[in-house]
C-alpha cells in the first residue's frame, strides 16, 4: 500500500501545483489590468486603449491550459486510486487521458469556472473603455 500512497501523493503535488498556476494567472491577470487601464487613462492616450484586451486572452489561454493540466491529472489520479499494489509504476503520463472531451484544452477555456471570471472582467474593461472614450 505504501507505493500507491507515494504514487498519488506525486500525482498530488502536480496537481496542486497546477492548481496554484491558476490563482497565480488570475492575479496577474487583474493587477497587469489595473496597471495598464491606469497607465492609459492617466496619460490621456485613449488610441491604444484595446492593447489591455490581448493580455487577457493570452491569460485565458494560458489559464485554460493549467486547467486542462489539472483536469488530466486528477484523471490519472483517479485511476491510480484504483489499481492494485502492484500495478503501480509511478508513471506521471497523463496522454492517455488526454482524448476525453472535458480534459482538452479548449473544453477547459470554456470551463464554467474561468467563464465566471473572464467573461465579467472583459465585460468591465469593455465599460472602462466606454466611459473613458
Amino acid at each position: 500500500m505504501e507505493n500507491k500512497r507515494k504514487h498519488l501523493e506525486f500525482i498530488q503535488e502536480a496537481i496542486n501545483r497546477m492548481a496554484s498556476n491558476l490563482f497565480f494567472l488570475r492575479g496577474w491577470t487583474i493587477t497587469l489590468i489595473a496597471a495598464l487601464f491606469t497607465l492609459f487613462i492617466k496619460d490621456a492616450n485613449h488610441n491604444f486603449i484595446f492593447v489591455v484586451y490581448f493580455p487577457v486572452i493570452i491569460f485565458w489561454i494560458l489559464d485554460g491550459y493549467f486547467l486542462s493540466q489539472e483536469r488530466l491529472f486528477r484523471s490519472l489520479y483517479d485511476d491510480v486510486r484504483k489499481l492494485n499494489e502492484e500495478k503501480i509504476d509511478f508513471s506521471m503520463n497523463t496522454s492517455k487521458y488526454a482524448n476525453d472531451k472535458n480534459n482538452s484544452w479548449i473544453s477547459s477555456m470554456f470551463s464554467t469556472t474561468l467563464l465566471f471570471f473572464y467573461l465579467p472582467l472583459i465585460m468591465v474593461m469593455l465599460l472602462i473603455t466606454y466611459l473613458v472614450n
